[in-house]
């Protein structure tokens, strides 16, 4: 039994350029990014594919493929249900830090 387990996402890199203060604009893929929304929206399409991959997974052990391991297609959802535990969390710490700016007096 193979039990290797495949990324579903890229891993975050850090960049010579990024920790010398320089700033261009892109990310470690060479896709263009809008600082912090980029990163989020990067974040946001890995978890949703994140997500789409075990769904497939488990449609497929369910069809009764023999490619398709139960192990596997466990740990793939296990995988997608701490991505968006993760992505909730982020959203509800944003909410609470908008919320404490809104109502700081000026």
């Amino acid at each position: 039994m193979n039990l290797r387990l495949n990324p579903t996402s890229m891993p975050i890199a850090v960049r010579p350029d990024l920790a010398s203060g320089a700033t261009s604009g892109k990310v470690a893929g060479g896709a263009e990014s809008g600082g912090f929304s980029g990163a989020l929206k990067n974040a946001l399409s890995s978890v949703s594919a994140a997500q789409n991959d075990a769904a497939k997974l488990q449609r497929e052990v369910q069809l009764e493929n023999p490619k398709v391991s139960l192990e596997e297609t466990m740990v793939a959802i296990q995988k997608a249900q701490i991505g968006f535990q993760a992505t909730l969390h982020v959203r509800n710490r944003m909410v609470q830090a908008y919320t404490d700016i809104m109502n700081m007096q000026v």
